[in-house]
């Protein structure tokens, strides 16, 4: 086997000091025979903190169905509920206190809910990569099967010139010894 600073000219028309961080690992992996694929999920999933889950959690939460069915069934007690005790209403029509809620809870929301984009934005950079180490991995194994199959082309009609010289010898000593018999 060919020395590992060898290699990546072959495979990748870079010496071994230009390649990247990624390049190398999966040069190593392709040499070594192991596999590189691995769950981006499980690798982005052990980076995340507590808060990060919370607020994927809420995040999700505030995203769904659920939330704005139960949301608008909320809103609908609220304003009926408001409007059904007219005269002892806590937040008479034009409902200026649901007004300050559903500001308080956008202004809460709608960061949670980028920070949230944020990491999603960080998971598909984790799967990008992985993606082109698995990619260039198969690229290397693709060249190094050409390679394979070029080196047994070449044994196989260096084998077959071979075994044509000898014939070739053999009718030769044949056309001799008939020459001599005649």
């Amino acid at each position: 086997m060919k020395p590992e600073r060898e290699i990546p000219h072959e495979w990748f028309r870079h010496n071994y000091d230009a390649l990247t961080d990624a390049q190398r690992r999966v040069m190593k992996s392709a040499m070594e025979r192991q596999p590189i694929t691995q769950n981006t999920n499980e690798v982005y999933e052990e980076n995340l903190s507590f808060s990060d889950k919370l607020s994927d959690s809420m995040a999700r939460i505030g995203g769904s169905w659920r939330f704005i069915t139960g949301f608008c069934v909320f809103l609908g007690i609220w304003a009926l509920g408001n409007m059904w005790l007219a005269t002892r209403a806590f937040d008479p029509y034009p409902f200026i206190f649901l007004n300050l809620v559903l500001s308080m809870l956008a202004a809460i929301q709608a960061p949670i809910i980028m920070m949230a984009q944020h990491r999603q934005l960080q998971h598909d950079r984790i799967d990008a990569g992985h993606d082109y180490e698995v990619n260039l991995k198969a690229e290397i194994e693709i060249m190094a099967l050409h390679d394979k199959l070029d080196r047994l082309r070449n044994d196989q009609l260096v084998q077959i010139l071979n075994r044509i010289e000898v014939l070739s010898e053999d009718i030769r000593r044949m056309e001799r010894i008939r020459n001599t018999d005649a």
